[in-house]
């Protein structure tokens, strides 16, 4: 049985910039390739990647990092109307962001590891509900 990893926006960015963070970005990124995991990034959550590298870099850039991303071990996913609701129930309870509402739903569905940086959000709702955080940095 393989681990399961939600990749939230901000693990990818420091994976592709090599920002602290990234070797363990790239470690599940190797366990993905061997077949001892499986990596899954929802498109709202790889939204957040491409219009940053958009706005910092261009289009031609941003579309380059996109097509990579496709081609890679991750499996995008969209959501269905269960992720749906309970995205919406984490986004009014903690008042978070949309796309982090729907990572962590995405998390809690799939019983996965949520690979993040992103203390600044996640740190209140550690221990309130089920969801396991592989903290990056």
């Amino acid at each position: 049985m393989c681990n399961v990893f939600v990749l939230d926006a901000c693990a990818l960015v420091a994976l592709l910039k090599n920002e602290n963070g990234a070797d363990k970005v790239a470690a599940t990124y190797k366990k993905a390739e061997s077949g001892e995991a499986q990596i899954i990034m929802n498109r709202v959550n790889l939204l957040e990647v491409f219009y940053g590298f958009y706005r910092d870099d261009g289009k031609d850039y941003a579309e380059k990092i996109m097509a990579g991303v496709e081609k890679s071990v991750i499996s995008i996913s969209e959501f269905d109307k269960g992720l749906f609701y309970d995205a919406g129930r984490l986004k009014a309870f903690y008042r978070i962001s949309l796309a982090d509402s729907i990572v962590l739903s995405q998390a809690i569905a799939l019983d996965a590891e949520l690979l993040t940086a992103d203390h600044h959000e996640f740190d209140a709702l550690e221990g309130k509900e089920p969801i396991k955080f592989h903290w990056i940095r």
